[in-house]
């Protein structure tokens, strides 16, 4: 499936291992709630965990039904089964053609607290604009787990030369889902001007 025009898409990176009980998965819930009430799409890898928060957020304040809450599911031996709270939900064998759908259907890109699969999709989310393999949009990344994380890349890949200083462009980070929530306000304006 590709973005349909006038359909403002924000994918949610999380981890699968987050539980209910866990603050974050109550606070990504409020989030995509908020998201929901104004109307935009998100897509998650459709799984447990921050995604089941953030579909099941969305779920709920999606109140007007315009909005779809989608997952791209994937074949793993502990992450099977797709959460209930999805609207579309595509299932992938290979890491490879779902991260493609991923891309295909962003607008925005949300980056929580993950393992190896969310920083997976975090580097190829950001290998393929440094490329120009698909257009430039902002990647955001919440909470203080990625402040290491930009920490490294700055000490070890800006400062080396391994990386441009416009390749941090487009990498955001904030420390909690209310300043997420406001840099992704300022996008979808932007969105809508150029879509008009």
């Amino acid at each position: 499936m590709k973005k349909e025009k006038n359909y403002f898409r924000v994918t949610i990176f999380g981890s699968a291992r987050i539980h209910k009980t866990d603050i974050k998965y109550q606070e990504l819930k409020e989030f995509a709630k908020a998201l929901g009430k104004h109307g935009f799409d998100i897509v998650t890898g459709g799984g447990p965990g921050l995604m089941e928060a953030a579909n099941a957020g969305h779920r709920e304040g999606n109140i007007a039904r315009i909005a779809k809450s989608i997952g791209f599911t994937i074949e793993l031996p502990f992450e099977s089964h797709a959460n209930k709270h999805l609207d579309i939900k595509k299932h992938f064998h290979k890491f490879s053609s779902r991260l493609d759908n991923f891309m295909d259907n962003s607008n925005i890109v949300v980056v929580t607290t993950g393992g190896i699969g969310t920083c997976l999709e975090l580097m190829y989310t950001w290998q393929l604009m440094q490329v120009k393999h698909i257009c430039s949009m902002p990647v955001i990344l919440i909470g203080e787990i990625w402040k290491d994380f930009l920490k490294w890349v700055k000490t070890n890949l800006l400062s080396n030369k391994l990386i441009d200083k416009k390749d941090l462009n487009n990498l955001y980070y904030v420390s909690d889902t209310g300043e997420a929530m406001n840099l992704i306000l300022k996008e979808h304006k932007k969105y809508k001007k150029n879509n008009r």
